[in-house]
C-alpha cells in the first residue's frame, strides 16, 4: 500500500432536536466545520458511519436526511456511508441511499493498497432481540474477507469487538445493545482474514481502541454527543491514516489519538485460559484449603 492512505471519519451526526445528551441543532453548523476539516487534512476518502439523524417521523426524517446528504455531497472528496439504527426507523435503506446518492448495501471500495469494506449489516433495533444479523450478512463478510488481496479497513455502524461498556452513558447497563448478538461468530470470521485488518465503527458515542487477538477495533465519538463534554457537543472529527501503522486522531471537544501496527504481520495472542474444574476444599499442610489455591497455570514461580 502507499506510504499513507488518509480517511476522514465522521460518526453519529444525529441531526435533529436537542436532547439531554445530544446537541442535534448543532449538526449542520458542525458539518460546515467538518468541511473545513476535510479541506485542511486533504483525505483520500470520507467515511461516514451512520446515525445521520435522530429519528422522529417519516417526513421529518426525510427532510433532515436530505439536509445531511446535501452537506456530505458538498465535500471535495468522495464520501461513503453505512446506515445506523436511527437512520432506518422510518426510512428504509434504499431511501437512505437515494437521498445520499450511494447504495446502502454491502460493498467494497478499492483504494491503492487498501480495501475499504462497507459492511451494511442489519442495523435496525428489534425490541424482541436487540441487534441481530440478517440472513446472508455474515456469509458476505466471510467471502469478502477471504478474497481480500490487500489490507482491509472494515467499516460498520455497530462495533464488532464486544468491548466493555463500563462508564458508557447509554450502554453500561444494557451492553447487549452495544453490538450484535452474533459477535463471537463475527470475530471468528475476522480471525480468519488472510490480510491485515482494522475495524472502525460508531454507535457507542465514545472514542476507543480495543484489541482482540491482535486485531484493532476503533470507535469514533459522535459529532453532537454531550455526555462526555457537557454542555458542549463533542464536535468529533477524525483522521485515520493507514500505512505500516494505523494512526487515528480525533479533534474537537473530546480529543483522542492512538497509533497501532497495521500492515505488518499480525501478532496473534495465546488462547484465553480455560478454568480448571472446581475441586472440593481439602486441608493442606500449610493450613490453606486446596480450593483456595490458584490453578497451577496461574501460580508464580520465584
Amino acid at each position: 500500500m502507499p506510504a499513507t492512505t488518509r480517511i476522514a471519519v465522521l460518526a453519529d451526526i444525529h441531526h435533529g432536536p436537542d436532547l439531554p445528551t445530544k446537541r442535534g441543532s448543532a449538526a449542520l453548523p458542525l458539518l460546515e466545520r467538518f468541511s473545513a476539516f476535510v479541506a485542511e487534512t486533504a483525505p483520500d476518502l470520507v467515511l461516514e458511519l451512520g446515525d445521520r439523524i435522530s429519528d422522529e417521523a417519516p417526513d421529518v426524517d426525510r427532510r433532515r436526511m436530505a439536509e445531511v446528504a446535501d452537506a456530505l455531497r458538498a465535500l471535495p472528496v468522495p464520501v461513503v456511508s453505512v446506515c445506523g439504527n436511527h437512520d432506518l426507523v422510518h426510512l428504509p435503506a434504499e431511501e437512505n441511499g437515494a437521498l445520499l446518492g450511494q447504495p446502502m448495501r454491502h460493498r467494497t471500495v478499492e483504494l491503492e493498497g487498501l480495501l475499504v469494506v462497507l459492511w451494511q449489516a442489519e442495523a435496525r433495533l428489534r425490541p424482541e432481540r436487540g441487534f441481530a444479523l440478517a440472513e446472508g450478512d455474515l456469509a458476505w463478510l466471510e467471502a469478502t474477507l477471504a478474497a481480500a488481496d490487500r489490507p482491509v479497513l472494515l467499516a460498520s455502524h455497530l462495533p464488532l469487538s464486544g468491548q466493555a461498556q463500563t462508564g458508557n452513558h447509554y450502554f453500561e447497563n444494557q451492553p447487549e445493545l452495544a453490538g450484535y448478538a452474533e459477535q463471537p461468530a463475527i470475530r471468528r470470521v475476522l480471525d480468519r482474514c488472510p490480510v491485515p485488518i482494522l475495524a472502525v465503527a460508531g454507535h457507542v458515542h465514545w472514542n476507543s481502541v480495543t484489541l482482540v487477538d491482535g486485531i484493532a477495533h476503533l470507535t469514533v465519538q459522535s459529532l453532537t454527543e454531550t455526555f462526555t463534554t457537557s454542555p458542549e457537543p463533542a464536535a468529533a472529527m477524525a483522521l485515520l491514516e493507514l500505512g505500516q501503522q494505523a494512526r487515528l486522531q480525533v479533534v474537537g471537544n473530546d480529543p483522542f489519538a492512538c497509533t497501532l501496527p497495521f500492515a505488518g504481520p499480525r501478532r496473534r495472542w495465546l488462547a484465553p485460559l480455560v478454568p480448571e474444574p472446581a475441586r472440593a476444599p481439602a486441608a493442606a499442610a500449610d493450613g490453606v484449603a486446596e480450593a483456595s489455591r490458584p490453578p497451577a497455570s496461574l501460580r508464580l514461580s520465584s
